[in-house]
C-alpha cells in the first residue's frame, strides 16, 4: 500500500483523539497551572502572585495531615488488593466447581458506584457492626481508617483479580507440571515460577491500585466524610473543600499540581523498578 495513504489514514483516526485529549485535558491542565501563580477566587480576575499559593501549602497542617493519611492509606491498600486479588485469581483459575460463578461474584462491587459502595458499607457499619459488638466504628480516626480499608477492598479485589487472571491464564502447564514433577512444594513453586511469568501483571495493578487509592474521594466522602475532625480526609476531599467551602480556588489548583507532581513520581519509579525486574528475571 502507499505509505502516503497510510499516513493521511493515520491522521484522520488519530486527530480527533488529540483534539479530545487537548480540550479535555491539555488546555484545562495549563489554565490550572496558570492559575495557581494567581490569588483567582472563581469571580474576581486573577492577579499573579507569584508562588506564594506553593509556598502557603507547606504551612498547611490540614492538608499535610491528610497527605500522610493519604499515603498511608495508599501503602495499605496496594498490598492487600494485590494480595487479595492475586489470592482471588489463583483459586478461580483452579478446577473447582462454580469458579465462572465466583469470578462473576467477585468482579460485581467493582460495577458499583463510589457514592453507593460507600453508604452501603457506612449502613453496614452504623447497623450491622454494633450487633457484632463493634460499636461505633466509623467514630474514631483508626477505625475510619480501617472501615475505608475494607470498603476498597471490596470493590478493588475483584477487580485486580480479572488482570491477574488473564496473566495466569498464559502460564505455560508444561513448566507446572515438570515442577511438579521435580517435587517443587506449592510456595517454592509460586515463587520461583509462577510470580515472575505473571510480573507484568503485578506491574499493571500496581499502577492501577496506587492511582486509585491517591484519587479516592466518593468513597471518602460518603463513608466518612473527612470524620471525625477531618481525621479520615484524604487528599482529593481536601482539594474539593478548598475550592467549595473555602472558596481558594488557586489555592485547590495550586494543592492539585503538589499532588499531580507527588502521584506522577511515586508511579513513574513503581512502574520503572517493577519493569526493570521483569527484565531481570
Amino acid at each position: 500500500m502507499n505509505p502516503e495513504k497510510n499516513t493521511v489514514w493515520f491522521w484522520i483516526f488519530v486527530t480527533p483523539v488529540l483534539l479530545a485529549l487537548i480540550l479535555v485535558i491539555g488546555i484545562p491542565f495549563l489554565l490550572g497551572l496558570y492559575y495557581s501563580f494567581t490569588d483567582w477566587d472563581g469571580i474576581v480576575a486573577p492577579v499573579f502572585i507569584s508562588i506564594k499559593n506553593y509556598l502557603a501549602i507547606f504551612s498547611d497542617a490540614q492538608f499535610l495531615s491528610s497527605l500522610i493519611f493519604t499515603v498511608k492509606f495508599a501503602l495499605v491498600s496496594i498490598i492487600l488488593i494485590n494480595a487479595i486479588g492475586l489470592a482471588l485469581a489463583m483459586l478461580v483459575t483452579q478446577k473447582i466447581f462454580g469458579a465462572n460463578f465466583f469470578r462473576t461474584v467477585y468482579f460485581m462491587p467493582n460495577l458499583i458506584g463510589g457514592l453507593i459502595l460507600g453508604f452501603i458499607w457506612q449502613f453496614i457499619f452504623i447497623n450491622i457492626f454494633p450487633v457484632l459488638g463493634l460499636n461505633g466504628w466509623l467514630s474514631t480516626t483508626s477505625t475510619g481508617f480501617w472501615g475505608l480499608i475494607l470498603l476498597t477492598l471490596w470493590q478493588m479485589a475483584g477487580y485486580i483479580m480479572v488482570i491477574y487472571i488473564a496473566y495466569l491464564q498464559n502460564v505455560s502447564q508444561e513448566v507446572i507440571e515438570t515442577a511438579d514433577v521435580d517435587g517443587v512444594n506449592p510456595w517454592q513453586k509460586f515463587i520461583h515460577i509462577i510470580f515472575p511469568l505473571i510480573a507484568p501483571g503485578f506491574t499493571v495493578s500496581m499502577f492501577m491500585t496506587l492511582s486509585n487509592s491517591f484519587k479516592l474521594y466518593d468513597q471518602n466522602l460518603s463513608l466518612t466524610g473527612g470524620a471525625p475532625y477531618k481525621s479520615t480526609e484524604m487528599v482529593a476531599m481536601n482539594i474539593v473543600n478548598t475550592v467549595f467551602a473555602e472558596k481558594a480556588m488557586a489555592y485547590a489548583q495550586a494543592k492539585s499540581v503538589i499532588f499531580l507532581l507527588i502521584v506522577v513520581t511515586i508511579s513513574v519509579l513503581q512502574t520503572y523498578y517493577n519493569k526493570k525486574r521483569e527484565v531481570e528475571a
